[in-house]
């Protein structure tokens, strides 16, 4: 019934790829290091060029492939489980964010769809605790895509495109950046130059937040 599926409605080569991709294999190539293209420097969970990461990657971002976020989730999950990432009692997860018109072509922020898995598989289990603010952060501007641009170009690109919402900056009800207890985890799905990670942590760190960790799924 596949094959004669896949006759009519040929998939796309990355959906071919995850297919044959187990969830343990995927979980194999999650090897946690630090990038120094950041300050602080980013936590970088998979290798980009593997091509069950770059076909998840690919299908996550433009298709909104379940599979693809499903495997994603398992890898994010697998490191905020073992111990290796943050320390805080509380750690928010920030998704960095996409522009209003790009949410709207696309209907979803893949980052944050493969954020609220991971963290919803963990259950609460342990001492720590994740919370998802999608929101503390948003877009001031649309920005030019990154993927042509040389190095200086994604800086000057990035400068300013993110802003705190007044929620971290201290309304009522808000996370308080001064508690010594949380832990902002800012994650992005490709570290390429740092520049879209770095103007995250800026805009974090403008607002008065302490502690960030940048953390992108593959690089």
């Amino acid at each position: 019934m596949r094959r004669l599926f896949d006759i009519l409605f040929p998939p796309r080569g990355d959906e071919r790829i995850l297919r044959d991709t187990s969830a343990e294999m995927f979980l194999s190539f999650v090897s946690p290091r630090l990038a120094p293209s950041t300050r602080p420097a980013t936590v970088v969970l998979l290798p980009f060029p593997q091509s069950s990461v770059r076909a998840a990657i690919h299908e996550a971002k433009y298709h909104g492939n379940e599979r693809a976020f499903q495997l994603l989730a398992r890898a994010l999950a697998e490191y905020l489980r073992a111990g290796d990432g943050p320390r805080a009692q509380k750690t928010v997860v920030v998704p960095v964010p996409l522009g209003s018109a790009r949410r709207r072509e696309r209907g979803f922020n893949q980052i944050e769809e493969t954020a609220r898995r991971a963290i919803g598989s963990l259950g609460g289990e342990g001492e720590r605790s994740f919370i998802l603010e999608p929101d503390l952060l948003t877009r001031t501007r649309e920005t030019a895509s990154q993927v042509s641009l040389p190095r200086h170009e994604r800086e000057e690109n990035m400068r300013g495109a993110f802003t705190a919402s007044q929620k971290l900056r201290g309304a009522s009800g808000a996370a308080h950046p001064a508690d010594p207890d949380t832990l902002y985890l800012l994650i992005d799905d490709v570290l390429t130059t740092g520049a879209t990670l770095q103007a995250a942590v800026d805009a974090l760190r403008a607002a008065g937040a302490e502690h960030i960790i940048p953390l992108a799924l593959a690089h």
